[in-house]
């Protein structure tokens, strides 16, 4: 095992694994920039290092600054967290021939799976269900174009093959916007990820977004511990998610975490990882590949009770995983709300000095955060402060106790999104189960007052 870690990330997940890597009796080394000097894993590490600025592209996207942070502290492996450089396969292959270890996926895996056309042809290859699509990036002929549309079937959505967050798409309903949404895509493509080829798929008119989280060792060894269902989303970015996912069989869902399992297998994929599927009239399509740990992990350890962070290190470390699917064993429901420092209904970024800072507790409840009162929020990054985790026998439960939770959680200096928290767990389409990912934003668009529930709101 490690003795010293490098964290190359910020906020809860910086946070997150430095708790991990104490429960292992590891040392941890953070890096940070100038803005967050006075964070709280900062103050908890046992070495912590200024790598540059605010901006990110100087200091959390400075891939020659972390790795000489790495080398003067004389830290073994890098855990990248999400976000950042965590899904970068130049950033892991630099890592590794710098003498460090990249806590995640070899290189190779990472550039397999971060291509959506490479991905999506080793799935298919690997026996997981794909969407309907091109068999790969589009040709430059617009007859051969329209060929593959007509086979598809419209509505059809062009995809950036090195796209991601929701960037790079485009959907097309008819044949006589088809070319020149291709041409835009690429072209946008090409400036975005430096990437300009683009592939077709199916477009699904009103599915849920369902994902399989997976470990795999370097022996081969690989299983699936459960299902998330996080389709309640605006601009595709998550806003809550559950585990398991609600209403779906048993038996389709252990079909598709096996070939997920399997898959892993076949291309020796090493660490953690999530299979990204939209599931819509009963059958599972794959999307993409996430080759790190995810925000909302924390819901799959709540019914699994497995330590995912641990056991990311433990298989950076060569060592086999400690269990077969036979010991995977689900039990109860959990719920992740995303606490974002934000105007709840119009979004917009609420930087700032939170003055008082009161979470819940009781019974099943989890606060994954860096935040204090004190703490001054910066404008530099994504808005998330926090993750508050709900856990009951039941999903009826678990939505009783986060409605108890968001009811006591008191956030005072800065706006966050609280209020919609609260309004989405008492939402009947919510706590009845399975909506789809276009839900969340119809409730809004059709509840154009909704913002003032906000108003005089401490949350």
């Amino acid at each position: 095992m490690f003795e010293k870690i490098l964290i190359a990330n910020r906020g809860e997940i910086a946070l997150r694994i430095q708790r991990a890597c104490r429960e292992l009796g590891i040392k941890t080394v953070v890096v940070h920039s100038e803005a967050d000097k006075d964070a709280k894993y900062v103050k908890l590490a046992d070495e912590s290092v200024c790598i540059g600025p605010a901006a990110s592209a100087q200091s959390y996207l400075n891939m020659p600054a972390i790795i000489s942070a790495a080398e003067v502290t004389d830290a073994e492996a890098i855990h990248p967290g999400y976000g950042f450089l965590s899904e970068n396969a130049d950033f892991a292959e630099r890592v590794e021939k710098s003498g460090f270890v990249f806590i995640g996926p070899r290189s190779d895996s990472i550039r397999l799976m971060g291509d959506k056309v490479t991905a999506k042809q080793a799935m298919i290859k690997a026996g997981v269900p794909c969407v309907p699509g091109s068999d790969g990036a589009l040709p430059d002929d617009p007859k051969a174009i329209v060929q593959i549309a007509r086979k598809v079937g419209y509505p059809v959505i062009i995809k950036a093959a090195g796209g991601g967050g929701g960037r790079g798409m485009r959907v097309v309903h008819t044949e006589a916007a088809l070319i020149n949404a291709v041409q835009m895509t690429k072209s946008e493509a090409g400036a975005a990820f430096g990437n300009p080829e683009v592939y077709m798929e199916k477009f699904l008119e009103n599915p849920r977004h369902v994902e399989i989280q997976v470990l795999a060792d370097e022996h081969k060894n690989a299983v699936w511990l459960g299902e998330r269902d996080c389709s309640m989303q605006r601009r595709h970015q998550k806003v809550i998610e559950e585990a398991p996912a609600p209403g779906i069989p048993r038996k389709l869902i252990e079909k598709v975490g096996e070939r997920c399992a399997e898959a892993c297998r076949k291309i020796g994929y090493r660490g953690a990882g999530t299979f990204e599927f939209l599931y819509e009239n009963g059958e599972f399509y794959f999307i993409e590949m996430n080759t790190r740990v995810q925000v909302e992990h924390p819901v799959t350890e709540m019914i699994t009770g497995i330590d995912i962070v641990q056991e990311q290190i433990r298989i950076a470390a060569g060592e086999r995983l400690r269990f077969r699917q036979r010991d995977v064993m689900l039990s109860g429901h959990a719920i992740e709300c995303r606490i974002n420092a934000e105007d709840p209904f119009k979004f917009t970024p609420s930087p700032g000095r939170i003055v008082s800072w009161h979470v819940p507790g009781g019974p099943g409840v989890r606060v994954d955060s860096h935040s204090y009162a004190g703490y001054y929020v910066p404008p530099h990054y994504d808005s998330m402060i926090g993750k508050l985790i709900a856990y009951g026998a039941t999903r009826e439960q678990a939505i009783r106790r986060m409605q108890i939770a968001l009811s006591e959680m008191v956030v005072e200096g800065i706006q966050t999104n609280i209020p919609l928290h609260r309004e989405l767990m008492v939402d009947a389409r919510f706590i009845e189960g399975g909506t789809n990912i276009h839900y969340l934003e119809q409730k809004l668009a059709d509840m154009p007052d909704l913002h003032k529930l906000s108003l005089g709101n401490k949350g």
